[in-house]
């Protein structure tokens, strides 16, 4: 992300407009670029949402599967060129 500084004459637009400096940054971020603008609309913001959100369900879901993992003390998987051969609890294997 390129890194802005605000002028003067910016921070006095932002304060009369009402728009905050991480509305700057999501714009800069998410927006379209034409020329020397970075704008969002109502279609990019809303499908940027979208993306945020599933990426979300995403997190949670791993999230749960790290937790499943915890409770088993970690995990351990043997592979082999590609291969899954075992997979064991990580501290079962010390009580053989």
């Amino acid at each position: 992300m390129h890194s802005f500084n605000t002028t003067r004459h910016s921070n006095k637009r932002m304060k009369q407009r009402g728009i905050t400096k991480d509305m700057i940054d999501f714009n800069i971020l998410f927006g379209e670029i034409d020329g020397d603008k970075y704008f969002t609309n109502q279609k990019n913001i809303k499908d940027e949402i979208s993306m945020i959100d599933l990426k979300i369900m995403q997190l949670r879901k791993l999230r749960k599967t790290a937790l499943k993992v915890l409770d088993k003390g970690g995990v351990t998987v043997v592979a082999d060129n590609g291969n899954i051969i075992s997979t064991y609890n990580f501290n079962s294997y010390l009580s053989y």
